[in-house]
């Protein structure tokens, strides 16, 4: 029996535990739901303005990113989107642009993304019944493959497919993790840097084990890409290029150095302890960075701002763009200029 099969035997094995978690989760958080009013307000600042958030708003915010990536995950896995009965709620409700199944031909990287869909799903109904009445319905999420379509407009940006071309994300099993890819960090950073503005030690909790469900994600991404890397270094090289371009939008600095403070965000590679052009080094890069971290070993976080600048694809203000061309649903929804 092969190591391959062996694996996929394990991650089979894992599903009942997986619902056992889940339900211990769910119950974690208890059956009450948040509402606007009985939320706590609590200062959120940025760059440019300031507003009055809730444990609601913050939670709705991180829904709408679930949202986008429970979609993108189920229809590479299975075919299809979310049920209807998970879309309704406050605000304008949108459809999904988009989405088809992935022929996998690697039987792990086809078990992962099984795996990581079946979790967003659950991050879905997680939230929307900690939310209650208060929960955004999903507004229009675009994973087309069209050459205007937010996907492209990403993968152009990051010099993936030239300007004017379409990059589909359902193509390959390659393709597929370079779309995972271009948010799946996003997400832990999202919740690492919304975290704070919470004032439920209850909702604090939830969020924390959100972002360890996602920080796994974004490592079997990592971990996969370079994995096929090593063979294929065009996989490496268009990763580390994606992070560059995420970088360009959060104003996260121009990715020149891996150590330095312009590097927000880091690509699946680790060229050096010492600040060093990569355009000089990419070829003789051989050391994996799969975990995004300082200096200090810890993890990076991102405003709620510029989160919105990276799935808006805008490094300027804007309230819709890119993944949600209509916007958000909710309070937060509108970022300011990247500085």
């Amino acid at each position: 029996m092969t190591e391959s099969v062996h694996l996929i035997e394990a991650l089979d094995a894992r599903v009942e535990r997986r619902s056992e978690r889940r339900e211990f989760f769910k119950n974690a958080l208890g059956a009450a739901a948040i509402t606007a009013a009985g939320a706590t307000a609590l200062s959120f600042s940025s760059a440019a303005s300031a507003q009055s958030v809730t444990d609601a708003d913050v939670l709705n915010f991180a829904l709408n990113l679930e949202y986008l990536e429970a979609q993108f995950y189920s229809y590479a896995a299975y075919g299809t989107g979310l049920d209807n009965s998970l879309l309704g709620g406050t605000g304008t409700q949108g459809a999904v642009r988009g989405g088809r199944q992935v022929n996998f031909t690697d039987p792990i990287v086809s078990q992962y993304a099984r795996e990581i869909a079946q979790d967003e799903i659950a991050h879905v109904k997680f939230l929307r019944t900690a939310l209650g009445t208060a929960a955004v319905a999903q507004p229009v999420i675009d994973v087309s493959v069209s050459p205007t379509s937010a996907f492209s407009l990403a993968a152009q940006a990051a010099g993936l497919v030239p300007a004017g071309t379409a990059f589909d994300p359902y193509a390959t099993d390659e393709a597929f993790l370079l779309g995972a890819f271009i948010f799946e960090d996003v997400g832990v950073t999202a919740y690492k840097g919304a975290a704070p503005l919470l004032t439920s030690k209850a909702y604090l909790e939830a969020a924390a084990g959100l972002l360890a469900v996602e920080a796994y994600h974004a490592a079997i991404v990592r971990t996969t890409l370079y994995g096929k890397g090593i063979a294929t270094p065009s996989l490496r090289t268009s990763a580390d290029a994606i992070s560059k371009a995420r970088d360009s939008l959060d104003g996260g600095g121009a990715n020149t150095t891996i150590f330095g403070t312009n590097d927000i965000d880091q690509g699946i590679s680790s060229y050096s302890a010492t600040p060093i052009n990569l355009a000089t080094t990419q070829a003789a890069v051989t050391v994996s960075n799969i975990v995004p971290l300082d200096s200090n070993g810890v993890a990076y976080s991102r405003s709620p701002s510029q989160v919105l600048n990276i799935v808006y694809l805008n490094s300027g203000a804007a309230s819709a763009g890119g993944f949600f061309p209509a916007g958000m649903n909710g309070n937060v929804k509108t970022s300011n200029a990247a500085v």
